[in-house]
């Protein structure tokens, strides 16, 4: 019986293996998105940094935000875009 048992964990194991590399080479496959990192910096009303009141910087695919007013009171980050298909 433990000869039994350790065939099928050895096929087990083989299997598992085979579907992780059929993954890996799956996923390396996949096209690369064209939508890069954009960046927004948010615009505060004061130092308290609670009521936003405009935006400045680009979109995942390059589109320009801008709104509201620049104050001195902002908050810079990068947008990561990892599942935006952007249009040629």
């Amino acid at each position: 019986m433990s000869r039994i048992r350790a065939f099928l964990s050895g096929k087990v194991a083989i299997a598992t293996m085979i579907v992780l590399v059929a993954v890996a080479i799956y996923v390396v496959s996949l096209p690369k998105s064209d939508a890069g990192g954009g960046y927004v910096c948010s615009y505060y009303s004061d130092a308290t940094y609670k009521k936003v009141v405009g935006a400045r910087g680009s979109g995942c695919c390059g589109e320009p935000i801008s709104w509201g007013v620049v104050t001195a009171y902002k908050r810079c980050q990068v947008l990561i875009c990892t599942d935006q298909i952007c249009p040629q």
